[in-house]
C-alpha cells in the first residue's frame, strides 16, 4: 500500500472540524502520522485565520476513489461547494502526496499538490515526513523546508 500524506485545513470551527476528521481518518485506515497543527492567514481571500496539518497514512484506496472519500468526509463536515474556490471552510482536506505518484484527474486532483508551495502545506509534511522525497524534485521534506522562506508565510503552532 502506497504512503500517502494528506493536508488538513479549516477556518470554520477548526478545532472541532480537525479532531472530527483525524478520527474518521483513524477509523477508516487505521494508524496515522499527525503533524502538529498550524495557524496562518487566510490566503487568496480576506478571511478567519486556518489551522492547518498533515496527516499520514496507507491506504489501498486508488487515487481517484481516495479523493471521493476525501470529499464526503468535507461534505459530512459542512464544507460548502456553492462558494467561491478561496473561501471560509469548516473542513478542507487534499492528497498532496500518493506515493511517488504524480498525476492529474477529476476532482482538482492534482499529484503532488502544487500547494506544497506554502508553508501551511509544506511544514506540517516536513515535520512527519523529513525523509520522504518529493517524486519530482528528488528533494526531501527537510531540504524542501530548510530552503522555504519561512518569513514569508509565518506560521504559529495551534494546539488542538
Amino acid at each position: 500500500m502506497p504512503r500517502v500524506y494528506l493536508s488538513l485545513g479549516s477556518n470554520l470551527e477548526p478545532r472541532r472540524h480537525l479532531r472530527a476528521a483525524i478520527d474518521e481518518l483513524r477509523a477508516r485506515f487505521g494508524a496515522i502520522a499527525v503533524s502538529p497543527a498550524y495557524r496562518n492567514h487566510a490566503l487568496g481571500f480576506d478571511g478567519a485565520d486556518f489551522v492547518n496539518l498533515a496527516v499520514g497514512l496507507d491506504t489501498d484506496l486508488p487515487p481517484a476513489e481516495l479523493n471521493d472519500w476525501l470529499h464526503a468526509l468535507e461534505d459530512r463536515h459542512g464544507r460548502r461547494r456553492d462558494v467561491p474556490r478561496y473561501s471560509n471552510r469548516t473542513l478542507d482536506v487534499d492528497i498532496v502526496f500518493y506515493g511517488d505518484l504524480v498525476t492529474a484527474g477529476p476532482g482538482h486532483l492534482q499529484l503532488p499538490r502544487e500547494e506544497l508551495r506554502h508553508a501551511f502545506v509544506l511544514k506540517p509534511i516536513a515535520d512527519i515526513a523529513p525523509h520522504f522525497r518529493h517524486p519530482q524534485s528528488g528533494l526531501s521534506m527537510a531540504e524542501l523546508w530548510a530552503a522555504f522562506p519561512a518569513e514569508r508565510e509565518p506560521l504559529q503552532i495551534e494546539l488542538l
